[in-house]
């Protein structure tokens, strides 16, 4: 009786490893498709102007975390979870060359005055949105790396982390199909992905976990919550203060 219980569960556990492979797939197609015009396939596009040595050293930061969480997810799918682990220490070294590459880009672009919206959201404003991006993906995964004895938890943490990444390569994809509004897409497709996965993680978990709940809602909360403090005239003031 015994082993026919327990056969059920290792095909569940089994599935649910290969749920997050596919989740890191997803994620790196959606950077893949949002960034080839500007960064991967550039030549192809023809998009005019040449990439910076910033550009270049952010787009292969963040990329590399986007290929290792594919190769970890792959390797826990797979059961080799001890190169997993070693890899697992270049993963925290990669975090801390994405706060560097991450916040001299921001600032980089706002002194270019970017802004993927001008028409509704000046370059000052839309500051709060890569270095929000990056504060709450960086915060996620240190307390993935604190609990990651605790491999539940660890897991989804990380996947949500990498998820709220998303919004940039979301923004672009908009961009390619103009007049749609780069950043209700980005922010709007954000919040569906984190919402559609733990919704799945539910589901094949037969319970919502308590990772999900709070940093799904940590996740969540912080897409509208930049927007309201983005148009601050405290975060304009600050926002200048970085870029002068």
């Amino acid at each position: 009786m015994s082993s026919v219980v327990v056969q059920p569960a290792l095909q569940i556990a089994r599935r649910q490893r290969w749920f997050w492979f596919g989740s890191a797939v997803f994620a790196a197609m959606v950077v893949f498709v949002g960034f080839s015009p500007t960064f991967y396939l550039k030549p192809l596009f023809a998009m005019p102007g040449e990439l910076s040595a910033l550009r270049i050293v952010h787009g292969t930061v963040f990329s590399a975390w986007i290929a290792l969480f594919v190769a970890q997810t792959w390797l826990v799918a797979t059961d080799r979870r001890d190169v997993h682990r070693t890899l697992g220490a270049f993963g925290a070294v990669l975090v801390a060359a994405m706060c560097v590459a991450g916040y001299r880009m921001a600032i980089d672009s706002g002194r270019r005055g970017f802004t993927p919206d001008p028409q509704h959201v000046s370059a000052l404003s839309f500051m709060v949105v890569p270095l929000f991006d990056l504060g709450v993906c960086v915060l996620l995964v240190a307390a993935s790396l604190l609990l990651r004895r605790r491999s539940a938890w660890h897991k989804r943490l990380m996947l949500l982390a990498t998820l709220s990444l998303l919004p940039p390569a979301l923004a672009r994809i908009a961009l390619q199909f103009p007049p749609t509004p780069p950043l209700p897409v980005a922010f709007g497709g954000t919040a569906l992905v984190i919402v559609g996965a733990i919704a799945l993680d539910s589901m094949a978990n037969r319970r919502l976990h308590p990772a999900m709940v709070w940093g799904g809602l940590f996740a969540l909360a912080s897409l509208p919550g930049r927007i309201m403090i983005g148009g601050t005239q405290a975060w304009q003031q600050f926002a200048a203060w970085l870029i002068g």
